[in-house]
């Protein structure tokens, strides 16, 4: 079967000036057995190409096209490939595009911590190659990282499930938010949304926590039952003491997070855990003595797997995350990162008419 040779992208050309990505074209991964190739035609907006194109993660690699959400069709297989796969099958690709499939983390589930972990964009295979991402017309990644999309979830709105979405919802997943659980989410922007969203489907009790009153109403509306606002309620700990079984940190920062405080409001044997990926410069601070009876830890993306799961519970509940579209290219990344940087989105950012710049 017949291979694209080049792909073409909107990359970071000048990494002191990153906000104004121009149109390069570069060279896929060497094309192996088990790869595939994706025709792209949409890619959400994740706070890590922020974090990445801007230098916050280390040296920016030259010509870096970002983006881990994406959304497109199976244009070419690989002679070993065998998941069922076809050519026009509409795929998605998130955050993860190899690990080694054969040690024990891989084959329990838990991919996103394998040692030869290999993200989507800026990191390098075993062969030196740098990987490039969905900012791009095509992407050529293992099978094993290529998930079928359901038919009832569109385009613009599956593509920030393939990573914000399944960061969230892999610890919902793994620490038994469901029905007679007390779940508390941090941080109510493009992650947090979503994880109020899949925490009210999953049939907890959610609590949206946020700094302010500012985002009450579009929490209630996402599936918030209650709201706490920290800044404006001092004596949050003691109110809702011994409450929560389990508190998942969607804040893109980790520096506002009260970490002696929010131990207080666990329940004996409950769970905070941070999805944040901040600046490397960040560090987190507490008093080990008020951890007592809890657990505080860090998760990694969700597996292949787990991402399954997440997408037909979307498409079987009809669930609607709050997305707006901008138009791939030039203006149009340059437009995505002006306002991320600002924090002026609700709630998430999908590119779309990729047919047209491509």
């Amino acid at each position: 079967m017949s291979h694209i040779e080049k792909f073409h992208g909107i990359g970071i050309v000048d990494p002191t000036d990153w906000k104004h990505p121009k149109r390069v074209t570069f060279d896929p991964k060497p094309y192996g057995d088990y790869d595939i190739d994706v025709e792209i035609e949409a890619c959400g907006v994740c706070g890590s190409d922020i974090h990445c194109a801007s230098g916050d993660w280390g040296k920016v690699p030259k010509n870096l096209v970002v983006g881990h959400e994406i959304i497109g069709r199976v244009v070419s297989l690989g002679p070993k490939c065998h998941t069922g796969l076809k050519i026009g099958d509409r795929v998605g690709v998130g955050a993860q595009v190899y690990s080694c499939l054969e040690c024990d983390r891989c084959e329990s589930g838990n991919e996103p911590y394998c040692p030869k972990f290999v993200t989507t964009y800026s990191q390098a295979y075993e062969d030196g190659y740098i990987s490039q991402g969905g900012y791009s017309d095509h992407i050529r990644v293992h099978e094993h990282f290529v998930i079928p999309i359901p038919k009832e979830i569109p385009s613009h709105l599956a593509a920030p499930l393939l990573c914000g979405g399944i960061t969230v919802f892999s610890p919902l997943l793994r620490n038994g938010c469901g029905p007679g659980k007390k779940v508390g989410i941090v941080g109510i922007g493009g992650i947090g949304h979503m994880g109020l969203i899949f925490a009210n489907a999953m049939g907890a009790d959610v609590y949206a926590i946020s700094r302010s009153y500012a985002k009450k109403e579009d929490a209630t509306k996402m599936g918030a039952h209650h709201f706490i606002a920290t800044k404006e309620e001092p004596d949050w700990g003691t109110k809702y003491f011994d409450t929560f079984d389990l508190i998942v940190v969607c804040s893109s920062s980790l520096t506002e997070v009260d970490f002696d405080i929010m131990p207080k409001v666990m329940k004996v044997g409950g769970h905070i855990v941070s999805i944040a990926a901040p600046s490397l410069s960040e560090k987190l601070t507490l008093k080990p003595l008020g951890l007592m009876g809890v657990s505080i830890s860090n998760s990694a993306l969700g597996s292949p797997a787990e991402l399954k799961i997440l997408l037909d519970m979307v498409a079987n509940e009809n669930l609607k995350i709050w997305v707006e579209t901008l138009k791939i290219g030039e203006s149009g990344v340059h437009e995505a990162f002006e306002r991320m940087e600002k924090g002026d989105v609700k709630y998430r950012f999908t590119f779309i008419d990729y047919d047209k710049e491509f």
